[in-house]
């Protein structure tokens, strides 16, 4: 049985994990590495908790999520943005590790946020691998621009680095594409993902890595995940600008540079876009709706299991 009164806050950091006993009002620090971890996952074994609430903090939080998740102990992992916004709400101006610990506490108390099952090793293996490729993609293009305007004297070594960068990117692909094919399940969801004009081999392996929801959800709770519905800003007879934020920011990055493709090639999405355009919409504002509408797309093929038709929506 859980302790229903026992609430837990995590403030994640580098070295240290910084945690709030709301029953209690108990404040403890371990070291974030394997040793600390190990002895917060005893404890907290112990006590049983209602919930454990942790910031998403740069992947800081990655290993004591997986091992206190993997010990079935429950624990929602939140937007920062968020929870400060909870915390100024409550007149919480100041920030320590032990105050936003205590927030996360409360944050979970109040809010309740959703306990997810965390994605299998598999799948955050491939996000791994997808995050790498990004990271070099982001890498190779910094060098190409340094290249168009730097002085003789160093151009073969930029030269090189980028030859470089270019070998270490085709040699992920190509493992990305093994670990695809030796799944069937992903094979066959990357096939579907694919039928759709837009969506190549690339932004399909980033979906599946960084998305493991699609499909399982409905079209607003999606676009909610990732961050695509757009929020409305109104206020008496005042109507503001509805404005897309918060979500899954390299989910929605993909999603964005998928749609400019699509824009291109797919019928259904080009028509949109040009729709949109006549009403009057922004560019942005048009590519941004576009990406909503592939992403509902994308969600109902694989939840469908049928493969791309121009009438699905």
């Amino acid at each position: 049985m859980t302790n229903d009164l026992l609430y837990i806050g995590i403030d994640v950091s580098k070295h240290h994990l910084d945690v709030f006993f709301s029953t209690i009002g108990q404040f403890l620090r371990v070291s974030n590495d394997p040793e600390g971890i190990v002895g917060l996952r005893e404890r907290l074994l112990k006590d049983k908790p209602s919930l454990i609430t942790l910031e998403a903090t740069g992947g800081f939080q990655m290993p004591a999520v997986i091992d206190l998740v993997t010990a079935g102990l429950p624990v929602a992992v939140v937007n920062a943005r968020q929870v400060r916004r909870f915390a100024q709400a409550l007149g919480k101006l100041a920030k320590t590790d032990k105050i936003d610990a205590r927030t996360l506490s409360e944050f979970g108390q109040m809010v309740k946020p959703a306990v997810r099952p965390l994605p299998e090793e598999q799948t955050r293996e491939l996000a791994a691998l997808v995050e790498r490729r990004r990271q070099l993609v982001s890498i190779l293009a910094a060098e190409k621009n340094r290249l168009s305007a730097c002085p003789k004297s160093i151009r073969s070594d930029i030269e090189i680095s980028i030859a470089f960068l270019k070998d270490r990117i085709a040699l992920l692909d190509d493992d990305l594409s093994t670990r695809i094919k030796e799944s069937p399940a992903w094979q066959e969801q990357s096939d579907l993902l694919q039928s759709v004009p837009g969506i190549g081999s690339v932004t399909a392996t980033s979906l599946l890595a960084s998305l493991p929801e699609l499909g399982r959800l409905n079209r607003r709770q999606i676009a909610n995940l990732v961050g695509v519905a757009p929020h409305c800003c109104d206020s008496g007879q005042w109507r503001g600008q509805r404005h897309i934020y918060g979500g899954r920011a390299k989910v929605r990055k993909t999603l964005y540079m998928g749609a400019l493709v699509a824009i291109r090639y797919n019928q259904q999405i080009k028509a949109y876009y040009q729709k949109l355009k006549a009403a009057g919409k922004p560019s942005k504002v048009a590519i941004a709706a576009c990406a909503r509408k592939l992403l509902v797309i994308l969600n109902a093929l694989l939840k469908s299991g049928q493969k791309w038709q121009p009438q699905v929506s």
